[in-house]
């Protein structure tokens, strides 16, 4: 397939580089430029500075921008594509977004955490396509195939849950290892030491429901383990931590009904 690029940040630079191995990347837009360029050269693409210089003759254009910026760039790239097939690559933007605009709407959602300086396990990335039209549904699939052996027909109102479900899986216990990390180091110690706990419990999570692999004071209703960290957070003037323990522990004692 011919595929062009709205965007050149994380989600763009990993997806080019996948798709680059089996179709033809034809034009990279972003508005700073420079990164635009830096991703097209390394796609074997041309970059371009405005929507006008968009080449018509692709296949598809992927729109992988802020989810705030794409209603505003479907509005913009709509009277130079009018006929082309234009996809979202977000999980929390509803197709409609698009569709409003243009009668060949698509998604294109891979569900994964994106890193510059990370490669990514396209094989094992689940894909999730979605279209207002059979035909569009069945290219971006089939798009989705050569990248990944887990791809996914979903709704937006699935793909949102998804994505919300991946905020607190992700973002919110990668934010976790943040504070945990802070705490060590108020103390030097060594933050590494927690890499074991640390992969153990995602593999635990893969293997059996999260709710069943509860542990910790607050699972065990220890009140005064509780109140020793609890303490030890006030007395380092951790408000913010503080409020994190509190409100997880609470939540983790009403979970699992301890008194």
């Amino acid at each position: 397939m011919r595929i062009s690029f709205i965007g050149a940040g994380r989600v763009a630079h990993h997806l080019a580089h996948a798709l680059k191995q089996q179709h033809q990347i034809v034009n990279i837009f972003s508005q700073g430029h420079i990164h635009a360029q830096q991703l097209a050269d390394a796609v074997g693409a041309a970059a371009v500075q405005s929507f006008t210089e968009l080449s018509a003759d692709i296949d598809l254009l992927l729109i992988a921008v802020s989810d705030s910026a794409i209603a505003q760039v479907i509005q913009a790239v709509h009277p130079q594509l009018p006929k082309t097939l234009i996809a979202h690559t977000s999980g929390s933007t509803d197709i409609a977004k698009l569709a409003e605009a243009h009668s060949r709407a698509g998604v294109f959602y891979p569900l994964q955490t994106f890193s510059l300086e990370r490669g990514i396990d396209w094989g094992s990335t689940p894909v999730f396509t979605e279209a207002a039209a059979p035909a569009d549904l069945e290219l971006l699939t089939e798009l989705a195939n050569s990248l990944s052996s887990r791809v996914y027909q979903y709704s937006s109102a699935q793909r949102l849950s998804l994505h919300l479900a991946a905020v607190y899986a992700c973002n919110f216990a990668n934010y976790c290892y943040d504070m945990a990390k802070q705490i060590t180091d108020e103390k030097q110690a060594d933050f590494s030491l927690l890499y074991p706990l640390i992969l153990e419990t995602a593999q635990k999570a893969l293997k059996a429901d999260p709710k069943d692999t509860q542990t910790g004071p607050a699972m065990r209703g220890d009140h005064n383990i509780i109140a020793m960290h609890t303490r030890m957070l006030q007395q380092q003037q951790r408000t913010d931590l503080q409020q994190v323990y509190s409100l997880f522990s609470e939540q983790i004692l009403s979970r699992h009904q301890q008194p």
